[in-house]
């Protein structure tokens, strides 16, 4: 195998075992001590691969990890969401010291035919990557530790038939303060927010009043992410609780501010504008234009004359 193929643990029994942990007392579900996992030398710059989902809670002592393009230290309790099929790589600095930390493992059959299975794609926190963690205090910390033991208890006592609905529905707890925790921290880190809001705003004012839009059509979620260096969903989630309005709403809010624009201080013909915003089709510039303003772009112009 190339060094650099990522690793692929299929099961968690196969993780316990390449962790040098003991065998798991539920094939399905599990709740690890990150203080009794063995690090490998090899596990540096070396990415992973998991066919289950992954919910972690760290602390670490002596290491900085970058956040976005911020430094901080983990002086706070910080999330991570991973779900199945995704890459992620490990990133501990030589002289890190795990202080504590529980690393929750649970396997797609386990929520087979049961109504969080169906739900698991609501939770976007799933799809952030590493740099967008959640940073906990110590009262949402102590309450992430007690699900998580309630977890460990229910699967340590003997299991029944009620095991899996109570295991299911404390998983579900914690991922509902999961999302509790991330619309807390959109508003409480405002600076790394708000500076994010500001990078958006001025990207799209200058990729309209470039000439970007009439070269590579309209811009995409997507693209945008990628230049703010976030994934689409975290991008979203944070302007709807800052803004009320999603990544594309942001798009064709300013999309419109400057038809408006160009449509009440130009010559320009209404194709033309079409054409210099980024629109294949003039049509579909004239019915977006209809639906968020009430009037075709022709009446907005003859409304100034």
């Amino acid at each position: 195998m190339s060094n650099n193929a990522p690793i692929r643990l299929k099961t968690i029994a196969e993780f316990h075992e390449y962790r040098g942990l003991p065998k798991p007392e539920h094939p399905l579900v599990s709740v690890v001590d990150l203080r009794k996992i063995e690090h490998k030398p090899d596990d540096v710059d070396r990415n992973f691969v998991f066919d289950f989902y992954s919910v972690s809670i760290k602390k670490v002592k002596d290491i900085r990890y970058k956040y976005g393009q911020q430094d901080y230290d983990f002086d706070e309790g910080v999330m991570f969401f991973m779900a199945p099929n995704q890459v992620f790589g490990i990133a501990l600095g030589a002289h890190a010291t795990w202080m504590r930390g529980r690393l929750l493992l649970i396997h797609p059959d386990f929520l087979w035919n049961t109504p969080l299975a169906e739900k698991m794609r609501q939770y976007e926190y799933f799809d952030y990557s590493v740099n967008e963690a959640l940073f906990l205090s110590e009262k949402e910390e102590a309450i992430v530790e007690n699900i998580l033991q309630q977890i460990q208890q229910e699967y340590h006592s003997s299991i029944d038939k009620f095991s899996q609905q109570i295991i299911v529905s404390q998983i579900e707890t914690l991922l509902n303060y999961g999302e509790r925790f991330y619309q807390r921290q959109f508003v409480t880190r405002q600076k790394n927010s708000h500076q994010i809001l500001e990078k958006l705003e001025n990207w799209l004012a200058d990729y309209f009043e470039s000439k970007e839009a009439m070269e590579n059509g309209l811009p995409t979620v997507q693209s945008i992410s990628e230049a703010l260096h976030v994934t689409p969903n975290y991008l979203s989630s944070l302007l709807k609780v800052l803004t009320g309005l999603s990544t594309q709403q942001h798009i064709h809010e300013k999309l419109i501010e400057k038809a408006k624009e160009k449509l009440s201080v130009t010559d320009l013909s209404i194709s033309e504008i079409a054409y210099y915003l980024g629109f294949e089709h003039p049509q579909s510039f004239s019915k977006l234009f209809k639906t968020k303003t009430q009037q075709s772009p022709l009446e907005f112009r003859k409304s100034f004359n």
